[in-house]
């Protein structure tokens, strides 16, 4: 009933108003129905309708707020704000200013910085100004090559690829028995050919342990000249100064990067995928056996995709004859 008395009185006003306010208030009405009458479940107001409704704020001011629906006022007052922004951001863009410096003249000052790399910027300018060309210090010094002082350094990886002949690489791998004991096993494995050197179990690691296995390793003269390891305290603090001893370069890799150490991960990775998934491991004894014996297949036998599908030492193969029967053999007890 209140809702057909406001149409009625609505209806009565609309003789004592003026045109131009029943046709806004027509296009208002109208353009929020077709609005509400897209096909999107929940239309979205393009920027053609933001324009339309600053429009009719423009010359409804005192009553455009009563024939909006679909949107709040504020909504419409933040359009506004937000297009005037960007209208001054347009009248305040910058039409006039320092003129660009010519490709030539920029590739001279370049030339001229690296010619000479003790020159300053206010030299150069004084032998651009010899020549009558007039640049100001701050062009010079965006245009001009700086040279670093620093001396030339190379990638992580270029170093391993530069000198993996001499380079070793030591982890320890973690194996629990049967009984829910902890083993530890040390291993040492060559960057130049992925070559398993060294590996032994123990089930209290110590530093004094780590120490003397590296010995057996090294023995008859066999060294590498810089060996990668982790930062475990198993190693000790006085590592690397003892290896410094021995002629060898410690390099610890840092915090949380073990693919600084890729090649011994990768080889820890193998030993499990390969060999200690498939066991159970009894005891100390055992672990070594089956270790030992992973060992020889993988230096002998095992095919390595960087290395050409060629095991890590190299044999000599004679060519192949079909005339007998192939016969294969387990390895591993696999």
């Amino acid at each position: 009933m209140n809702e057909l008395l406001n149409l009625v009185f609505g209806f009565l006003r609309s003789f004592l108003r003026r045109d131009t306010d029943l046709l806004l208030e027509n296009l208002a009405l109208r353009h929020q129905l077709q609005v509400v009458l897209r096909s999107d479940p929940r239309p979205r107001l393009r920027n053609r309708d933001r324009i339309l409704w600053l429009w009719i704020r423009h010359f409804s001011p005192s009553s455009w707020k009563r024939h909006l629906v679909v949107v709040r006022p504020e909504t419409v007052i933040s359009w506004h704000r937000r297009g005037w922004r960007l209208y001054w951001t347009w009248r305040s863009r910058a039409r006039f200013g320092r003129p660009r410096l010519s490709p030539e003249v920029r590739a001279l000052i370049g030339r001229i910085a690296f010619e000479n790399p003790t020159w300053g910027t206010q030299r150069i300018r004084g032998e651009l100004l010899k020549l009558g060309i007039a640049v100001s210090a701050r062009s010079i010094r965006k245009y001009r090559t700086r040279t670093s002082n620093r001396p030339p350094s190379q990638t992580w990886r270029t170093f391993l690829s530069n000198q993996s002949k001499g380079i070793w690489a030591a982890d320890l791998l973690v194996v629990q028995t049967i009984g829910f004991r902890t083993l530890y096993v040390l291993f040492l494995v060559s960057h130049a050919r992925r070559e398993l050197i060294y590996l032994n179990v123990t089930g209290s690691p110590t530093a004094a342990w780590v120490w003397q296995q590296l010995i057996n390793a090294t023995a008859w003269s066999r060294k590498p000249v810089h060996l990668i390891h982790d930062r475990d305290n198993v190693y000790g603090k006085d590592f690397d100064t003892r290896l410094a001893a021995l002629g060898v370069i410690g390099i610890r890799t840092p915090y949380r990067a073990p693919k600084a150490n890729a090649i011994a991960e990768r080889l820890a990775g193998t030993l499990r995928r390969e060999s200690l998934d498939h066991i159970i491991v009894l005891n100390e004894g055992h672990l070594v056996r089956v270790l030992r014996e992973f060992a020889s297949h993988y230096n002998l036998d095992r095919p390595h995709r960087s290395l050409d599908l060629a095991p890590p030492i190299r044999r000599n193969v004679t060519a192949p004859t079909l005339r007998g029967a192939i016969a294969s053999r387990p390895v591993r007890g696999l």
